[in-house]
């Protein structure tokens, strides 16, 4: 396991998926990419459509900026990746144009959100990655 792709979003649950996803990475000596999306406009093209005002990609790069913190704690390397799109699909995109051996994320559990409005971006990625997923609860 030479890469692992983490989706961070500083939620409680993604919190458990960065601790998890250190462990892993000092258990196999691993190469940690740590990403939080910025998600598109609804309608918007993944490239060309405005951010949502909401959730702007500063944000994310305060997210980062907490996993790195925790990180250096445990004196562990990783490259930080802020990215704008879906982000189920842009977490399962960095993960194949990376080399990917695993995407780590967590999960939460909203069940009559999930039923209104389909998959958390954990389900999306684990049926749309081409690698393993680890979906830390």
């Amino acid at each position: 396991m030479k890469t692992i792709v983490l989706g961070y979003d500083d939620t409680e649950p993604s919190r458990r998926a960065l601790e998890r996803a250190g462990q892993l990475v000092q258990a196999f000596d691993s190469h940690l990419i740590v990403t939080s999306v910025s998600p598109i406009l609804v309608g918007a093209g993944r490239s060309g459509g405005p951010v949502d005002s909401a959730d702007p990609p500063e944000h994310h790069i305060e997210e980062l900026a907490a996993a790195r913190a925790y990180l250096n704690t445990q004196k562990i390397k990783a490259t930080f990746v802020v990215a704008v799109g879906e982000p189920a699909d842009t977490i399962v995109q960095i993960a194949k144009d990376r080399g990917a051996d695993l995407i780590v994320v967590g999960t939460r559990e909203q069940r009559v959100m999930r039923r209104l409005f389909g998959q958390s971006v954990s389900e999306e990625i684990s049926h749309h990655a081409s690698c393993d997923v680890l979906i830390v609860h």
